[in-house]
């Protein structure tokens, strides 16, 4: 696909043409915190705990084909492609039932991967950052994924999560967008989205009439032509220092 000219991170495609956001929604796996080796963890945690637990069960589903599996559960049911638990509780009733483990310990496995899974790790930057994007705008987590705000110990810099698996459709379907620009009272073009994903984050949103910024944290070409971020930054602090500027330049005489 062609790539479109580079401009220094933190710079508008149209400068001074976006307006001063209202509100954020914000992503959170790859944006706040690096999600592979949270799963790589979460994956080990329910190993380890399938080892002592149901250990017929760890001796036929190593952690590679517990993967698969899940993989294969997803594309069999294309109706839960939002609902990422409801996807790893079926991989593991199917993996105890073929083994002839009780089903009864299917949510205690399911506890011990969600554990780790909610035991992220955040970007040097990104808690500080969000704090400050916190103190001047209402700022949403909109995600895919299913993390729990409360477990991680941020949820109080959010004014609210919203996620694929309680709304029922992930992005890039706009209808996400909307439901967050909506419980805001805010209308799209005054909320700004920030993400890591060229086209979940970046292209839905601007699909949906929200505001657009790229935390491009390993300094990938953007590879579409058509459509384009708003603002780019390398990291959150970046987005933090442009909502002070802004913020600045609105509050001087």
């Amino acid at each position: 696909m062609p790539t479109c000219s580079r401009r220094r991170p933190g710079q508008s495609y149209n400068p001074g043409v976006i307006p001063t956001p209202l509100a954020i929604t914000l992503d959170l796996d790859d944006t706040l915190w690096p999600i592979a080796p949270v799963m790589q963890r979460a994956e080990g945690a329910l190993d380890a705990w399938m080892r002592e637990h149901a250990p017929t069960a760890a001796q036929r589903w190593s952690v590679s084909q517990m993967r698969a599996l899940r993989e294969r559960i997803s594309a069999q049911h294309p109706e839960l492609a939002h609902d990422y638990s409801e996807q790893r509780r079926r991989t593991l009733t199917h993996a105890f039932a073929e083994c002839g483990v009780d089903a009864v310990h299917v949510d205690p496995a399911f506890e011990a991967y969600y554990a780790a899974r909610n035991a992220v790790d955040c970007y040097p930057d990104a808690i500080e950052a969000l704090q400050r994007m916190a103190a001047l705008l209402p700022v949403a987590a909109l995600t895919n994924g299913n993390a729990d705000l409360e477990r991680i110990g941020l949820a109080a810099h959010f004014q609210f999560s919203m996620s694929a698996r309680e709304h029922g459709r992930g992005k890039p379907s706009a209808c996400l967008f909307h439901a967050a620009c909506e419980r805001f009272g805010i209308a799209p073009q005054y909320v700004l989205h920030v993400g890591d994903d060229t086209e979940l984050d970046i292209v839905g949103a601007h699909e949906a009439g929200l505001r657009t910024c790229w935390i491009n944290r390993d300094g990938r070409g953007w590879p579409r032509g058509d459509i384009e971020p708003e603002l780019e930054f390398p990291h959150l602090t970046g987005l933090a220092d442009w909502l002070d500027a802004r913020a600045g330049a609105r509050s001087a005489p």
